[in-house]
């Protein structure tokens, strides 16, 4: 219910003031983006310091912003049903503010956590009538009274002064009073006398505790004369003592005297044993309790007695009775209480509501277990799905850069991700008389030689930030300055060059024993570079700098880095370089 109250704020300065007045608003009050839910559980002092801010910001008063949000309320709970709810509370305004405290107990069910203030009317005439506030959180006074005046024009076309009279704090309760000016005659149709002739209908007490077997008879002094069968069962030394001694009143939030209460016989009373009803359980009964509930045990509070019902005053007795009804949410509240089926009253529908009730519980405890056996199944099909499609991700971008990829994966056509890249350094690498050495070593061997040779150089490239193009027969290929463009990519190369010279003397030829050596090449120029064709797609480097790289590196010595003028010119003084001389290179001089 508070996460309704939440949401009403938002929708109230979102339409009033517009979304970017309520944006700011939960920035500088420091709220993260919310989403409001009537059952969440929301910090207490969440609302007042969106309202403190609202108030800075929008340049209200207090009153103003609260009566407001107020007027917005009642139309907004039409969203969810409740304007339908108030339409038929009453059929006069004094009949709706009579029956507030019971449209919050008819709340309590869908809501059980929420602090429902409690109000009560007097000094009621044609003009209008004093309206008692009481609850236990603070600030909503004026949000109060701008929903009150809403609901008398909206609903009973009535233009209502609404007057803070007094407010005080009694221990944790705010007392409000109000005076209500409107034009209440419907006050004096109901003070009417109704004159009727009648007789005389003699009932017996025995048939009168019978129908209503909770019920309770005291006295000005608060002293119990007599009570309910069910209720002398369970409570048999209730009477001759002080009900206030054996209950505590819970709602309305008065005094339990009896002054009080009799100006009051409009309004559900609650009441709620001050001891557990029933210490020692029966064993046999105890296990059916194991039986109906996951929870080895109750809570003390469950094991209380709950009273629910209406005062009247027996003129020709000089006394109240209590017409209470037990509230009983399900089966175990009744076991802990030492109560049974047959106890509750038969003319009403307590027994149909406990059964009924506690077959649909049933119902949908089964259903919520399969709900959640479903729920891990498809959370473990999730998790394993998400881990392989880790999987794949990883293996994807091995195999195509990472932006490439996600360009593929929204559908574009694989001839668009190519791009024209104006410098990059590519280089190449081969082993030494590759050729003769496959000759004299098993196909395994020459398997398990590449792969620590490739492994040493994957590793490599991600020390150097270089890109890894591809691998062919004992060919490497490394690029930079794609698919990332990069401006030091002549020196991350010849950076990865120096360090595969220097790595690939660990490795030893399987059929000599001496280290393997390798020939590197470095060119430095334009490439356009991108994915094609359908089936195995790889990123492909294009163009005649990819052509001289490769060429660089047939002409290079072994255990030589070949670099040609393009990439010298890009490499800063700290690179020691030794002129080679004019070569044929693809039939031209380089």
């Amino acid at each position: 219910m508070y996460g309704l109250l939440l949401e009403n704020m938002a929708e109230y300065i979102k339409q009033v003031y517009g979304e970017d007045k309520w944006e700011e608003i939960r920035r500088q009050a420091a709220v993260e983006q919310p989403s409001f839910s009537v059952h969440q559980v929301y910090p207490e002092n969440l609302i007042p310091r969106l309202a403190k801010k609202a108030i800075q910001v929008l340049g209200v008063t207090e009153r103003e912003f609260f009566d407001q949000m107020g007027v917005h309320f009642v139309g907004f709970v039409s969203q969810y049903g409740y304007d339908r709810v108030l339409s038929v509370l009453g059929r006069h305004m004094r009949d709706f503010l009579n029956g507030l405290d019971n449209l919050h107990e008819y709340l309590k069910f869908s809501y059980p956590r929420m602090r429902a203030p409690s109000f009560i009317c007097e000094n009621e005439t044609r003009e209008g009538l004093t309206l008692h506030y009481r609850s236990k959180r603070r600030g909503f006074v004026y949000y109060t009274m701008g929903q009150i005046r809403e609901v008398a024009r909206h609903f009973y076309h009535k233009e209502m002064l609404i007057e803070l009279v007094r407010e005080e704090l009694l221990f944790d309760t705010v007392h409000v009073t109000f005076q209500l000016t409107f034009d209440n005659r419907a006050f004096t149709l109901a003070s009417l006398t109704m004159t009727r002739e009648e007789k005389h209908l003699p009932i017996s007490a025995s048939m009168l505790f019978e129908i209503f077997p909770f019920s309770v008879v005291f006295g000005s002094d608060m002293v119990v004369r007599s009570i309910g069968n069910s209720l002398m069962v369970i409570l048999p030394d209730l009477i001759g003592k002080k009900i206030t001694n054996w209950f505590d009143l819970v709602r309305p939030l008065i005094a339990f005297k009896f002054q009080s209460i009799l100006y009051r016989t409009n309004n559900i009373f609650e009441l709620v044993t001050v001891e557990p009803v029933l210490t020692e359980r029966p064993s046999d009964r105890k296990r059916d309790i194991v039986l109906l509930s996951d929870e080895s045990d109750s809570l003390p509070d469950d094991k209380k007695l709950r009273l629910k019902g209406q005062m009247i005053y027996m003129d020709n007795w000089r006394m109240m009775m209590y017409l209470g009804t037990p509230v009983m949410p399900d089966l175990n509240s009744l076991i802990t209480t030492g109560l049974y089926i047959n106890d509750l009253s038969m003319h009403d529908f307590s027994r149909d509501l406990m059964l009924a009730g506690t077959q649909q519980s049933v119902e949908l405890k089964l259903a919520l277990d399969q709900e959640q056996q479903k729920s891990k199944k498809l959370e473990e099909s999730m998790r394993k799905l998400d881990e392989e499609m880790r999987r794949t991700d990883e293996l994807l971008y091995q195999m195509i850069p990472k932006q490439v990829a996600d360009r593929l994966r929204t559908g574009e056509n694989p001839i668009d991700t190519c791009e024209m890249f104006d410098s990059v350094s590519i280089l190449f690498s081969d082993v030494v008389t590759f050729t003769e050495i496959c000759s004299r070593i098993t196909p395994m061997e020459v398997v398990s030689m590449l792969n620590a040779m490739y492994s040493i150089f994957d590793t490599l490239t991600e020390r150097n930030g270089v890109y890894k193009v591809e691998t062919i027969g004992d060919a490497y290929m490394v690029v930079s300055g794609a698919p990332e463009k990069e401006i030091s990519h002549a020196e991350k190369v010849c950076d990865m060059a120096l360090d595969m010279v220097e790595a690939i003397t660990d490795l030893k030829d399987p059929s000599t024993g001496s280290h393997l050596q390798i020939r590197v090449g470095v060119h430095s120029g334009a490439v356009v570079a991108g994915i094609v064709g359908l089936k195995m797609p790889r990123y492909c480097l294009f163009g005649d700098s990819v052509n001289t790289a490769s060429r660089m590196e047939s002409t290079s010595e072994a255990m030589k880095i070949h670099i040609s003028q393009s990439t010298r010119d890009l490499l800063s003084p700290i690179y020691m370089v030794t002129e080679r001389g004019e070569i044929q290179v693809k039939g031209k001089g380089m």
